[in-house]
């Protein structure tokens, strides 16, 4: 059993491989999960468990404590373990600041791939924080493209910060302050933000525009409005983690902007296309990003697998 740090793990991985490990993942068997929240508000322990046949087992606990930060601590601490899906030993235990960094990246950009328009050239990320500067690192690696990444944040100094510290990558990197219009000229629009209300509206989205919805993973939380649903075709990463738990899909559709049906496919049906699952060049295509323990435990294993190679180099 081996203990895997996020200083230990970073270097031995890439964007790349980690979407590759999500690719063939979603050509396996689709997982058993359960969630188990415990603690009270403030101080709350989530637990995420997954099983995969022939890829193993997985749990991903995590402590989540605001006030942590006053202190100089993490909010959020925790570690995922990995079993062996023969033997049901303990393959690793993982830092699970350096699984979750690469789940949600390549969730959406393997979800891009297939979704955006090859061309696109301009990604808007809305948000400012640890997930936004992953995702602007990630976007660039797999869309050698992009010739523009813009940053959106509540607070414009926020913006400034990160882009920044982005400096190395090799891209137009632009802090924004009016949102709507940068939704206007994007090809693909991010949003990785705890916002309660919608952000990117359907008035400001243009024909051709791919939307990836990270950040509202309650359902009190949404960051799109009625609006942009109705006029997306819809996609998910995984319908049992999204549909029922998410406020972009459970609130529209409580409006009766959208039905149930509306929601298009998700990942495991996304990942047959050998190139693209757009209908058309104008299509509007929105993409729910809402995690999983099944990710965690794809990922976890690409991590393990990429550890030991390096181990016995």
């Amino acid at each position: 059993m081996r203990f895997i740090s996020y200083d230990a793990g970073v270097p031995l991985l890439t964007w790349e491989g980690a979407i590759d490990a999500l690719r063939k993942g979603h050509k396996l068997a689709r997982p058993e999960s359960e969630d188990v929240l415990l603690g009270p508000s403030g101080a709350l322990m989530l637990n995420r468990t997954a099983y995969i046949p022939g890829l193993g087992y997985a749990v991903k606990a995590e402590t989540t404590l605001p006030s942590n930060v006053t202190q100089g601590l993490p909010a959020i601490q925790g570690a995922v373990l990995l079993f062996d899906a023969e033997t049901g030993s303990v393959r690793a235990v993982i830092d699970s600041k350096l699984v979750t960094e690469f789940k949600t990246a390549a969730d959406s950009i393997l979800a891009a791939q297939l979704l955006a328009r090859p061309d696109s050239r301009h990604l808007l990320i809305v948000g400012a924080g640890v997930v936004a500067a992953s995702l602007a690192k990630a976007y660039k690696s797999v869309f050698p493209g992009l010739e523009r990444i813009s940053i959106w944040a509540r607070r414009f100094e926020q913006s400034k910060g990160l882009v920044s510290s982005l400096g190395d990558i090799p891209v137009e990197l632009e802090p924004v302050e009016d949102l709507a219009a940068a939704v206007e000229r994007a090809d693909i629009v991010s949003t990785a933000t705890g916002s309660e209300e919608p952000l990117v509206l359907g008035d400001w989205v243009c024909p051709g525009t791919h939307i990836d919805l990270i950040g509202a993973f309650t359902p009190d939380m949404r960051e799109s409005d009625d609006a942009l649903m109705a006029k997306g075709t819809i996609y998910v990463d995984f319908r049992d983690t999204t549909i029922d738990r998410t406020g972009d899909l459970m609130q529209p559709i409580a409006t009766g902007a959208i039905t149930r049906e509306d929601v298009r496919g998700d990942l495991y049906d996304l990942v047959h296309y050998s190139s693209t699952a757009r209908l058309a060049e104008n299509e509007i295509t929105v993409y729910k990003n809402g995690g999983g323990a099944h990710l965690d435990l794809m990922i976890a294993s690409y991590i393990a697998n990429m550890f030991a190679e390096a181990v016995t180099a």
